[in-house]
């Protein structure tokens, strides 16, 4: 995605720069005396060609920023990122949807109109808009060099933007001196205006050179498992998008004669980024290495993992605790179109989740929605607000329809070892739960006043399904 994203902000700065040439389609908007966006004016010739060029660098501007490599950027980084949205935003409102009506420096009937107010609402918006998207260019031009300074990283941006950033300053006082000063007589604003616009156009092409080098080496990847007790060894799986934190009141209940086992699934809570689509087969795996034969815990769609690892590991599963566990009765796989599709974005998920777009809409999304489903907790604003985690929960929700079938099949070749399980159903009387607990052997044990979080709404009743197994540890 760090490739792309420079492209993107090439092709910005190339088409920002479009107005070098451009201007000689049209003789009549004076290239030193007249605004830039003149050129662009409704009632002059080219003009289409002009606000495409405009349209284009803002809109690959703002792809740039999204796809930007950038997961946790800082107070600096996310200045200065969200300046070049700000940018790229405002550009593509410049040109697309508030063009001026007509050549104001150029055209003195178009200066008359202006006067007198007889210009439409685009005409006298365009001053504001266009002010908006330099003064977002002018942010990043600041924001960026100091984050690439204090993280050690595009050397290229820490120089090269200093320098920018001095000649941007001069050429905006320079600009706003001469449109002060102008009253009507002949100042040359516009090539006060082309010099500030060019150093943004150098910019947007010595961001997206220094994106293009980049050779920042990939995080390695970290598994966070968290011990707590002793005895009989518990592992717990948190549903999708789960974290190990939702788990606290049951890891005290249980922590005094159980060895308590969290851990947080690649991508999701403090485990880094996935590498690929998640599978029962992987997710069995990942619990068989965290003990040696424990109680397993599955919530919700984990119910799913913790049922083939048993199917899969008959001698090293001691008994499972279902809570409130996902049921598909007649688990299929989809259509073929289906299954391409969702593998080409299950492809792209783990490079989009280190990128600032990711990370600004998990922040804008996840935490709202954590308190919203589940509450407030310390730890949700920071675990939830990178977008590696918005990455991982949409892989392992694209990725239920294959695991429930891959269920299906598992529970056609590999019969379930003759262990002790319990099925905690929470709400109302759950049909699909009866017919689980029944295929399965099960307890099924009803929680009518719990939420689908039950390890959040109750919690001791998780920890006493585990000791009602009566397992001891070996």
């Amino acid at each position: 995605m760090t490739r792309v994203a420079a492209l993107a902000f090439l092709l910005a700065g190339l088409c920002y720069a479009a107005w070098v040439p451009l201007q000689f389609l049209n003789p009549g908007v004076d290239s030193s005396l007249a605004y830039l966006s003149e050129l662009a004016a409704a009632d002059q010739p080219w003009s289409w060609l002009v606000r495409l060029a405009d349209v284009l660098a803002g809109t690959a501007c703002l792809a740039g920023v999204a796809l930007a490599p950038d997961e946790r950027p800082g107070r600096a980084g996310a200045a200065g990122w969200l300046g070049l949205a700000l940018f790229g935003a405002m550009t593509v409102l410049d040109a697309g949807v508030f063009p001026l009506d007509c050549a104001v420096l150029s055209e003195p009937a178009c200066a008359a109109a202006e006067a007198a107010g007889r210009l439409s609402a685009s005409h006298t918006l365009h001053a504001a808009v266009s002010s908006l998207a330099l003064a977002g260019a002018g942010l990043s031009l600041v924001a960026l060099p100091v984050s690439a300074l204090r993280r050690r990283r595009w050397p290229s941006l820490v120089y090269g933007g200093a320098v920018l950033a001095v000649l941007m300053a001069v050429a905006t006082g320079w600009t706003l001196t001469l449109v002060a000063e102008a009253g009507g007589s002949a100042v040359p604003v516009g090539l006060a205006q082309r010099f500030q616009v060019g150093i943004v156009a150098l910019w947007l092409l010595l961001v997206g050179a220094a994106l293009w080098r980049d050779r920042t080496r990939a995080v390695p990847q970290k598994s966070h498992v968290l011990l707590q007790g002793a005895g009989t060894p518990v592992v717990v799986c948190a549903g999708m998008a789960g974290a190990w934190f939702h788990w606290d009141r049951v890891a005290e209940d249980l922590g005094a004669d159980h060895l308590v086992i969290r851990f947080d699934r690649p991508g999701l809570g403090l485990s880094s980024g996935h590498p690929g689509p998640p599978s029962l087969t992987e997710e069995a795996e990942r619990i068989a290495a965290l003990a040696r034969r424990p109680v397993v815990v599955g919530h919700s769609v984990a119910a799913f993992h913790a049922e083939a690892f048993a199917r899969l590991n008959p001698g090293r599963v001691a008994g499972l605790v279902l809570v409130d566990p996902s049921c598909e009765p007649n688990p299929g796989r989809g259509s073929g179109t289906r299954a391409g599709a969702v593998r080409a974005v299950q492809g792209v998920l783990p490079a989009l989740g280190g990128t600032f777009g990711a990370t600004a809409l998990a922040r804008l999304l996840l935490p709202p929605a954590h308190r919203l489903l589940m509450g407030a907790h310390e730890r949700a604003g920071a675990v939830y607000g990178r977008g590696r985690v918005l990455a991982a929960a949409l892989a392992e929700w694209l990725a239920y329809p294959d695991m429930a079938a891959e269920l299906g099949e598992l529970r056609r070749t590999h019969p379930l070892p003759p262990i002790p399980v319990v099925v905690l159903s929470a709400g109302d009387d759950d049909p699909c739960h009866r017919d689980l607990a029944r295929l399965l052997g099960a307890r099924l044990v009803p929680l009518p006043a719990s939420g689908h979080e039950v390890q959040l709404d109750r919690p001791e009743a998780i920890a006493e399904a585990v000791r009602t197994l009566g397992v001891v540890g070996h």
